[in-house]
């Protein structure tokens, strides 16, 4: 990349790093759109448990890897299993879990690029809840940001204007269940081993879906199965990659390139769907994004100056 840019605490250029942390987070964008292909074209066919479920499942068994290759800790359960807040453990883990549900009921209902990208508020859910939960101070120029965000959403969602379905509301529900999930990762950073918190993320969703599964479970099909187990497989992909593009660049430097899902999602949902999202939900995606790469560049100040 750039020459002088200093270098890491391997001896590699840190331009280099971050070059490579890029590259990561817009695979791992890549790798969640590829989930959405697949829920999508298993709604209407099996529960949302089930599909839930089988995401989990998969995940639970590819955690090993995971752990010993993304997060670089050693496998040892009764050191992965030791927690100082299992309650907030537990209720990060639901919130991502509720999230998951959110999204996957939504993909039954609406296309790709509408959920996408009215879940991409979740940002601005975290810096509103920020202030109340962990204390930080907000100024009137992310505040802004962050109204005009929500503008954006109701752009895409269009209340008032011949009734949007009732689904369009899942993806801000979804958002705000990610970014409780976001704000309860940050108050365990100081607390658990990343390895642990990735524990139990898999475990309270995979135990908490095989208490529904067995009343909802339909035998799928060789390829639907799959298609099932791919979901895991995609997911635990995409958390590697998210695990080292954070190990290698500054969360607000890699923040911007997360909007690019949405190109994703716009052409998975043309390809695979023959969908194309109109005026208004193009325009309110451009507002979404702009306003999120604004509150991160916002924040970055901030954090140079504290």
């Amino acid at each position: 990349m750039l020459a002088g840019v200093g270098t890491d605490r391997n001896g590699g250029r840190l331009g280099d790093a971050t070059g490579v942390g890029i590259l990561f987070i817009l695979c791992a964008g890549l790798s969640f759109s590829f989930i959405d292909i697949g829920v999508r074209s298993l709604a209407g066919e099996y529960h949302v448990a089930q599909v839930v479920w089988a995401r989990y499942a998969v995940q639970m068994l590819l955690a090993p890897l995971v752990i010993v290759r993304g997060i670089h800790e050693r496998l040892d359960p009764r050191v992965i299993a030791h927690t100082r807040n299992l309650k907030l453990q537990v209720g990060r883990s639901l919130f991502l879990l509720a999230a998951s549900v959110s999204s996957v009921t939504a993909l039954q209902f609406i296309p790709l690029a509408e959920t996408n990208a009215i879940g991409k508020v979740g940002p601005l859910f975290v810096t509103t809840l920020a202030i109340p939960l962990l204390g930080e101070v907000v100024g009137k120029r992310r505040w802004t940001a962050v109204a005009i965000g929500f503008v954006g959403a109701l752009v895409i969602i269009r209340p008032g204007f011949g009734g949007p379905h009732w689904a369009m509301f899942l993806p801000l529900f979804a958002a705000l269940f990610f970014a409780l999930y976001q704000i309860a990762t940050r108050m365990l950073s100081n607390r658990d081993s990343p390895a642990t918190t990735f524990f139990y993320t898999g475990l309270v969703g995979f135990v908490a879906a095989s208490l529904v599964v067995p009343f909802v479970w339909r035998t799928p099909s060789l390829g639907d199965a799959v298609v099932m187990a791919s979901l895991g497989l995609l997911a635990s992909l995409g958390h590697f990659l998210l695990i080292q593009a954070f190990r290698r660049a500054p969360a607000s430097t890699l923040a911007p390139f997360g909007y690019v899902s949405l190109l994703w999602a716009t052409l998975a949902g043309y390809v695979f769907f023959d969908h194309f999202p109109d005026i208004p939900t193009i325009v309110g995606a451009l507002i979404i994004a702009a306003s999120g790469v604004y509150v991160f560049y916002r924040e970055g100040i901030v954090a140079r100056r504290a």
